[in-house]
């Protein structure tokens, strides 16, 4: 007689709750959302930070029979709370890039045997391999999608890998699935079921508001202000303060800023070893310091309770994620403070990143005709995006090209390819008289020259691409024969150098109107972006009830007109009267200046127009000249030498040295020492003096 599987009820989940959890009862919105997986019906959860996201599915998870797979995006969160489980003697384990292929194994060996209730796996583990198929086969009773507005396009930290998790959740078995998220505006609920396929979901929302936290705003200028505003935030304001800033670079400066204020104050940014960032964050979370300053990195999944400050001292690019950010302060329930730094030009720097990510028709177009026409015969176009962006009309970045090359390669217009070992350019140098009188004790070099000649002929003088693996045997292929090139070279038979790497146009008669580019997709996801900006800023200015704006944006009923904790309602008006921090903070040493010894001039603001005169304009067609002969050699456009505008800063600058050179503007590392000393010589010849 088999033996009748039980239903596990409401009464079950409580009892575990106080059992192995400790609390003895659920959280508004966890037992209803607790109550439908149980059910057997898809679920959606949008609880607040700090609101027991996980219990709704932990909970279910032990009392169901089968594994339950849980999609997490963080590794840090997955370590976080498969220690909490396991610290409970609760069956978890985690599968992502930090483990080894053998331990990765033995996690899937033991939840196959019925060890595990939990498994944890990165979203992008699904994208290679058989880990759907291996996991069906073990019996998924329960699909949790941790952190869900990531599968929406609307969501604010949109990632492709969870675009793919309809199909993971079929390849699974169509197992019962919540989804989880802290954030997520009515249209973003709606995407998040409709791209997970969820099945007339239970849609569980408990209100967005967390009424300990208070939300203010200070207007400042710049980041002088910035500074000094910060310091007098938590100078007020006690306790543990996570300060928010945008970008690496940023988040060093201001942790100088803090650390010459006398604050004990730690960075975090993606930018840090392993070790590094566990030592960081360790001393955040032991309190060791009083503040940690830090980009979006840090933060998701951080169970920190008592952090009585947030401060953005930048603004995010989304309510969305101002409000995740900003509820971590105060999980504890207890009064906290949140502080945004407002200044007006910070959305430029979201519409930098926004243009990068979604590029206009026009750019996509302008960029790919351009390489159509200079592409070699292959298709293959021997430069970068910086190049490209230098090349085109207007005002264009080179991470705005990179966009429009994404695109393009995801259409399979393009792909990119490396370097080849096998592939070179060669220029025949020496004259047949000369290759005969000085090589003909030489048979092996002989014999290659008369290869290349056979392959390439008079084509050869001027320059040709020759794969050395085509060699007639003998050769010794690429390996063989590159050493007899590069031997003639420094002897100045010929000038060689590897050629592939660059991107190659997969069929240069196709034309663009002919690619599968979602062009609306695009313009529709960038309108989304900029209008989520906007949102921002609208609130930043906003003079009615901070709390009312944010709730009504996320559409939860309950907002109410008017709040006891926010600057306006409190009738608080931040100024701040005179900046007392430095925007730079010299590093030990004092730093490099940019002030050079050729010929004493500094170099000239980006945005500075150059202005050449009689003497400068004769040494600008000079260096023309010089860039003419280098593109002709190198069969490349003159721009990809160095644009007019570098040739400019060269003829008013004159650098005499290779480090002068270095600091004039579209004279990166590789092409100083590629083209470094023809344009030195081409400027000691103009002024007629030697370097010093």
């Amino acid at each position: 007689m088999s033996q009748q599987v039980t239903t596990p009820t409401l009464d079950d989940a409580r009892a575990l709750l106080r059992a192995r959890f400790g609390y003895p009862e659920f959280r508004p919105g966890q037992e209803r959302a607790v109550r439908a997986v149980l059910e057997g019906r898809d679920t959606l959860v949008i609880l607040p930070t700090g609101g027991g996201k996980s219990l709704c599915y932990q909970v279910p998870a032990l009392l169901l029979p089968g594994l339950t797979v849980v999609v997490s995006p963080l590794i840090s969160l997955m370590k976080d709370q498969v220690d909490a489980l396991t610290a409970r003697g609760l069956p978890a384990a985690f599968i992502n890039s930090t483990l080894t292929t053998a331990q990765a194994q033995e996690r899937f060996t033991r939840a196959a045997r019925g060890e595990l209730k939990l498994l944890y796996v990165a979203p992008e583990r699904f994208d290679f391999g058989n880990t759907a198929d291996r996991l069906r086969e073990m019996g998924v009773a329960l699909l949790a999608v941790d952190e869900a507005h990531c599968i929406s396009e609307w969501g604010h930290d949109f990632r492709p890998s969870y675009l793919r998790m309809r199909r993971v959740r079929e390849a699974l078995g169509d197992p019962v699935t919540i989804a989880l998220t802290a954030t997520a505006t009515p249209e973003v609920r709606r995407d998040i079921a409709a791209q997970l396929g969820l099945h007339e979901p239970e849609t569980v929302i408990t209100g967005f508001d967390r009424t300990n936290l208070h939300y203010h705003v200070v207007p400042v200028k710049g980041d002088r202000e910035k500074d000094a505003a910060l310091a007098d935030v938590l100078a007020r304001n006690d306790g543990q303060a996570i300060v928010y800033a945008s970008t690496r670079k940023s988040v060093e400066r201001v942790t100088e800023v803090l650390t010459r204020a006398k604050i004990p104050t730690v960075a975090y940014h993606a930018g840090l070893d392993d070790a590094h960032r566990h030592e960081v964050q360790d001393s955040f979370m032991n309190e060791d310091v009083r503040a940690i300053v830090a980009t979006n990195a840090f933060g998701m999944g951080i169970d920190k309770p008592n952090v009585r400050l947030v401060v953005h001292h930048a603004m995010p690019g989304s309510l969305e994620a101002y409000y995740q950010e900003a509820g971590r302060a105060g999980r504890d329930g207890l009064p906290s403070e949140v502080f945004l730094l407002h200044s007006f030009p910070d959305r430029f720097t979201h519409e930098f990143f926004i243009k990068g990510a979604y590029p206009e028709r026009q750019l996509v177009e302008q960029v790919f005709e351009r390489l159509r026409r200079d592409a070699d015969r292959s298709g293959l176009v021997q430069y970068g995006a910086e190049d490209l962006a230098v090349a085109l009309p207007g005002k264009v970045s080179a991470r705005e090209v990179e966009s429009a090359l994404r695109v393009m390669s995801q259409a399979d217009l393009i792909r990119t390819e490396s370097e080849s070992p096998s592939r070179v350019h060669v220029r025949l140098l020496a004259t047949p008289d000369r290759i005969k009188r000085e090589l003909g004790s030489d048979p092996m070099a002989l014999e290659l020259l008369r290869a290349l000649w056979r392959i390439a002929g008079k084509q050869l003088e001027s320059g040709a691409i020759v794969d050395l693996d085509a060699l007639p045997p003998g050769m010794g292929g690429g390996q063989g024969a590159l050493p007899v090139l590069e031997a003639l070279q420094a002897r100045q038979f010929v000038v060689v150098e590897r050629a592939g790497g660059g991107t190659r146009l997969t069929d240069p008669r196709r034309a663009l109107a002919d690619a599968p580019i979602d062009w609306n997709g695009l313009e529709r996801r960038r309108r989304a972006e900029l209008s989520k900006v906007d949102a921002m800023q609208r609130y930043a200015y906003h003079t009615g009830c901070r709390r009312h704006f944010v709730l009504r944006y996320f559409g939860d009923p309950a907002a109410r007109n008017q709040c006891s904790g926010c600057d306006n309602c409190l009738g608080i008006k931040h100024t701040v009267t005179a900046p007392a921090l430095p925007t730079a903070v010299p590093k030990p040493g004092g730093g490099r200046s940019r002030a050079r010894s050729g010929g004493g001039a500094s170099a000239p603001a980006p945005s500075q127009e150059m202005v050449l005169g009689p003497e400068e304009a004769a040494l600008f067609a000079a260096l023309k000249a010089v860039r003419g002969e280098l593109a002709r050699a190198e069969q490349v456009p003159a721009y990809v030498v160095f644009p007019d505008r570098t040739l400019a800063e060269l003829a008013v600058r004159r650098p005499r040295t290779l480090s002068a050179m270095g600091e004039v503007r579209g004279v990166g590392p590789a092409k100083l020492e590629k083209y470094g000393a023809r344009f030195l010589t081409a400027l000691r010849e103009a002024e007629g003096t030697e370097a010093a």
